[in-house]
């Protein structure tokens, strides 16, 4: 072949890989995983352009910024030659009002995937967590992409996720065309906050007679190169992301130098409800079977793809122990200096077995911080 035909070739190449690139929308784009996102995708040479969403303005630059509400329908316009979104508006807050965070993601979710599908959007990228299997006991290890979801509403937020997942499943029926990619990460590490990481903050860690916890963490950068690999197209389906591998609970205990503390299940799963019940912890009892039972993911699918874990589960962990360094958490209560100096270790240890002297205790330590 000439030099001018190979030129030729080489421009034409270039020109369809220019045309390939698609314009991507993400949602939640200033904070969290949407803010890492949107700057990745930004530098990306494999994507067009980036537009981000969200109630205020983030710090990418790079970014053609919309601040709107994700519930407003008015996205519709805004997503108008968009090829993919990334949807992560979506608020999992321990402080958040149960109520209005469920009409908040609920309502959030349908408005994105309806006005996706209006807007001509081919994909849209959901990030749920890999919680949506629920944490049973007799969960395959690792459990499979297209393993049941058997999890209950009793946990944090899981309730949502699951509406979230039948809002993917049911939208490429009501709008053929539409591809419908879910992301579900294990225990996310990476400046987050959830009943999980906090299990990490208590001075002992709790462990349920009988019980056999698995943990399996995912690292928020992970997290964010795997919905690079879903906006860009190059996996789809039901994707579950984290570390390879697991760590076994007396794994965790000699790598995080904290002593376990046992307790039969009737008495851990009542105090932890009657704790959450008089509104002393945010964490209800149905986070505490997730520190009890596997339910780490094999992730197979995005390796066929290619992806892999930058971050192995030992590395994750560490990193989890020195952000949660000089925290005090008991029964996924987050306490101020006072109040961890009031009910020190041992305090902690009553707690959890929820006797009515230490919750009377713990209201008098709240009202004096």
């Amino acid at each position: 072949m000439s030099s001018p035909d190979r030129e030729v070739r080489a421009a034409r190449n270039d020109t369809a890989r220019t045309a390939r690139r698609p314009v991507v929308a993400v949602t939640g784009a200033a904070s969290g995983p949407g803010a890492l996102l949107t700057q990745r995708l930004a530098e990306s040479e494999e994507i067009k352009q980036v537009l981000a969403l969200d109630e205020r303005r983030g710090e990418v630059t790079e970014a053609q910024w919309h601040v709107l509400d994700v519930r407003d329908p008015v996205i519709a316009e805004k997503l108008r030659g968009v090829d993919v979104v990334v949807h992560l508006a979506v608020d999992l807050d321990l402080g958040t009002d149960p109520a209005a965070r469920t009409a908040y993601n609920v309502r959030g979710t349908q408005t994105v995937l309806t006005a996706a599908a209006a807007a001509g959007v081919r994909r849209v990228v959901l990030c749920t967590s890999a919680m949506v299997y629920g944490a049973l006991a007799d969960n395959d290890v690792p459990l499979a992409e297209d393993a049941e979801l058997r999890a209950t509403a009793e946990a944090t937020g899981v309730g949502d996720l699951l509406e979230i997942e039948r809002l993917g499943e049911r939208a490429p029926r009501a709008h053929p065309g539409l591809n419908v990619t879910v992301v579900r990460p294990a225990v996310l590490v990476g400046g987050t906050d959830t009943a999980l990481t906090r299990y990490f903050e208590s001075p002992r860690l709790l462990v349920v007679a009988g019980s056999r916890p698995t943990w399996q963490f995912c690292h928020m950068e992970d997290l964010v190169s795997a919905l690079e690999y879903a906006a860009l197209e190059k996996v789809e389906g039901e994707l579950a992301v984290g570390c390879d591998g697991w760590l076994e609970q007396d794994e965790v205990e000699e790598l995080s130098g904290i002593r376990r503390m046992e307790l039969p299940s009737a008495v851990a799963l009542g105090a932890a409800s009657r704790l959450h019940r008089l509104g002393l912890t945010p964490s209800p009892a149905g986070d505490l079977t997730y520190t009890m039972h596997p339910w780490a993911v094999s992730g197979s699918r995005l390796h066929a793809a290619g992806w892999r874990p930058r971050w192995t589960n030992e590395e994750v962990l560490a990193e989890l122990l020195e952000e949660v360094a000089g925290r005090h958490t008991v029964a996924g209560r987050r306490l101020g200096r006072k109040d961890a100096t009031t009910l020190g270790a041992a305090g902690a240890t009553v707690a959890l077995v929820g006797t009515a002297a230490i919750v009377r205790r713990a209201r008098k330590a709240r009202r004096r911080a």
